[in-house]
């Protein structure tokens, strides 16, 4: 890949404020390795989304996103989401800076401005599968794109509580997910996936793309970026004290293995509720969407990606 010119959307409150701090060291960096590039810095939630279309809009192909995974989630939204050429043409990159740094994990991407640049003086390129969740939000149809994990049940809760407060690192977001246990009720929910259906009181739900969520979780340790295929897994209902002593099986991978949760994949998937039950929460890439029906479709290797 010849010398690019990249269009950096950029959001300067991610990792706590960090990227702010660390922008005049990162610019020095790109200037340093010869980057050829113009900057623009968000500021307000949706903003990367909207930079993201306006880039494409006036030609730009080259886009790096400088953020956490809530700035590549709009990024990727403006991506995919846009009309203007097709997504196959854009090719993103991500310099992970935030919290979690999910989808970057997926990949090995280094948060380290430095070895993330120089890896993308020679990247390599990938197409990565996306999904689509159609969802009601205030009573309305909605829908939105997803590049990593969409968790539903209890993620969708601990998705809604988080609007209320800004996560400062790993530790307070699990101390935050410990607290909200507490204050959840489990929701009986309908699954369809390519044909099957499974009906119960859910704990947890999740549709990946990728491996890792909440910050280094593997709800779908069975995942594969690029199959044409979601990983779905959920967990029927789990006494609160087991959902505790199951925290290791969240990181190591070994989820699966308990006996009340379940990992398919599948190529289309419907949650929905019966008449009378309440709606079970969506959150995607972490960030809270609204509730059933949810109706998830692929879309496949529809994101270029620089590695």
């Amino acid at each position: 890949m010849e010398n690019p010119f990249w269009y950096i959307i950029a959001n300067p409150n991610a990792g706590a404020g960090a990227v702010g701090r660390r922008w005049s060291a990162i610019e020095r960096t790109l200037q340093e390795l010869g980057f050829s590039y113009t900057v623009q810095f968000t500021n307000a939630p949706g903003h990367a989304s909207r930079l993201a279309e306006d880039a494409i809009l006036n030609g730009h192909r080259y886009l790096l996103g400088i953020g956490g995974d809530g700035t590549n989630h709009e990024i990727v939204n403006g991506i995919i989401g846009q009309r203007f050429a097709p997504s196959a043409e854009v090719c993103y990159a991500l310099l992970p800076s935030g919290t979690g740094n999910d989808w970057a994990r997926q990949y090995g991407i280094p948060s380290d401005p430095q070895k993330r640049l120089e890896r993308l003086l020679q990247p390599e390129l990938r197409y990565q599968d996306i999904g689509l969740a159609k969802y009601i939000s205030g009573g309305r149809q909605e829908q939105r794109y997803f590049v990593n994990v969409a968790g539903m049940a209890y993620d969708g809760f601990i998705g809604q509580k988080l609007t209320e407060h800004r996560v400062s690192n790993r530790l307070h977001y699990l101390l935050l997910v410990a607290q909200y246990l507490m204050q959840y009720r489990l929701r009986k929910a309908r699954i369809h996936f390519d044909g099957r259906v499974a009906e119960d009181f859910f704990y947890t739900i999740n549709i990946g793309l990728c491996r890792y969520s909440g910050g280094g979780m593997q709800f779908v340790p069975q995942a594969v970026p690029d199959d044409g295929l979601f990983a779905l897994t959920f967990a029927r209902s789990i006494p609160k004290w087991d959902v505790l002593l199951q925290t290791p099986r969240f990181y190591n991978g070994s989820l699966l293995e308990h006996p009340k949760v379940e990992g398919f994949q599948a190529r289309s998937i419907r949650v929905e509720h019966r008449h009378g039950d309440a709606p079970t929460l969506l959150e995607a890439d972490g960030e809270f969407l609204g509730e059933t029906p949810v109706e998830f479709i692929l879309l496949e290797k529809a994101l270029k990606i620089a590695l």
